[in-house]
């Protein structure tokens, strides 16, 4: 089960009360206090473990405690520090103040350990009270409390390549044809009902992470369909992959046109996310079709066809748009990277995808690094 959202009540330990004691033994007249301090309670930590894929384990658990501090002793005995409580996390999950609405953590590096709540210190036992004016004290301290938070936890996806477009424009067989992700495949709209990820192998010692999003429709950004719900999960891509289906009834423009607004409208960081363009599904249209629609769409959007992508693409003959980097020029804000026309279940141009993102992903890492 996808669980990305959960809310919890998460708390740390007590602390133990200090002890009241007077060592009493025989042949020893007034021992004196020898009440030992209470124990520490438990803290409570968030562990990013890479195993984990969802908040699922934590649906369900409404609270989440730490042990309390056991209380002191006499003979100067300490109390046990109460057990400390680890949640474990998949990496990209925020904790979130369910009252302020403050992002408290953002948990994203694996094997991290943060200290979240940290537990109540333990009291003073009364022989830390004793002075020349009481020499028989009879108080200690009582444990500091424990803290409480009521938080909501949200995991977002962290992926190389954010596939964006309406549904059923052919999101998940993309990325089973690409990647090691098996996500259902069906002839209908939202097929996918939670996102996907899978890892997109380049050569033998390269690869990125891909990310199947469900379908985005207008108005998503208002709460309409499925997009609300996934569209953080985009939020955490390095970069975009709009995917328009040429043989939709809906035209090219009106879906590229519809996704941008949508993404501007849920996150102005979004908007300017370096983004590329896949169109889908050129086999089901006769090839001087589709050709005169995906020309048509590149004029619409003021780009030109060209063959400079000619170094990935087998020469299929369908018209595609793209450039290179060069090194230290940034990459254009509004403009695609590329566009590529392919189709997933012919394999036409999807070798050519596969590393076309490829190079796509090294110049926004070197563009972030420089």
């Amino acid at each position: 089960m996808f669980v990305d959202s959960v809310e919890l009540t998460i708390s740390s330990g007590k602390g133990g009360a200090g002890a009241v004691s007077f060592w009493t033994e025989k042949f020893v007249i007034k021992g004196g206090p020898d009440g030992g301090d209470g124990g520490r309670g438990g803290s409570v930590f968030f562990k990013v473990d890479n195993n984990t894929d969802t908040l699922s384990s934590l649906r369900g658990r409404n609270v989440i405690k730490a042990e309390n501090g056991r209380p002191g002793e006499g003979r100067k005995c300490y109390g046990r520090k109460g057990k400390d409580t680890t949640i474990v996390v998949p990496p990209g999950t925020q904790v979130i103040d369910m009252e302020t609405g403050e992002e408290l953590l953002d948990l994203v590096k694996e094997g991290e350990v943060v200290l979240f709540l940290e537990g109540g210190k333990g009291g003073l036992g009364n022989m830390h009270f004793k002075s020349a004016s009481n020499q028989r004290p009879t108080y200690a301290q009582p444990g500091l409390p424990g803290i409480t938070k009521h938080v909501r936890l949200e995991m977002k996806l962290i992926a190389d390549v954010g596939l964006v477009g309406y549904p059923n424009v052919g999101k998940s067989t993309l990325i089973s044809t690409l990647s090691n992700a098996r996500p259902e495949v069906a002839n209908y709209e939202f097929t996918t009902l939670t996102p996907k990820l899978g890892v997109v192998h380049i050569g033998n010692y390269d690869s990125f992470m891909m990310a199947d999003i469900p379908g985005i429709i207008e108005g998503a950004s208002d709460g309409r369909g499925l997009g609300l719900e996934f569209l953080k999960h985009i939020e955490r891509t390095k970069t975009l992959l709009i995917m328009i289906d040429v043989s939709n009834y809906r035209e090219m423009k009106y879906q590229y046109e519809t996704l941008l607004v949508e993404l501007e409208r849920y996150s102005e960081t979004l908007s300017k996310r370096k983004y590329a363009i896949a169109i889908t599904k050129i086999d089901a249209l006769p090839q001087e079709e589709a050709n005169r629609l995906i020309e048509a769409f590149l004029n619409d959007i003021g780009l030109e066809a060209n063959d400079t992508l000619k170094q990935y693409k087998a020469d299929t003959g369908f018209l595609s748009y793209g450039f290179k980097k060069e090194f230290g020029v940034p990459l254009p804000q509004k403009e695609p990277f590329f566009v590529l026309p392919i189709s997933s279940v012919a394999h036409l141009n999807t070798e050519a995808l596969r590393y076309a993102l490829g190079d796509f992903v090294k110049n926004v890492v070197e563009e972030k690094e420089a």
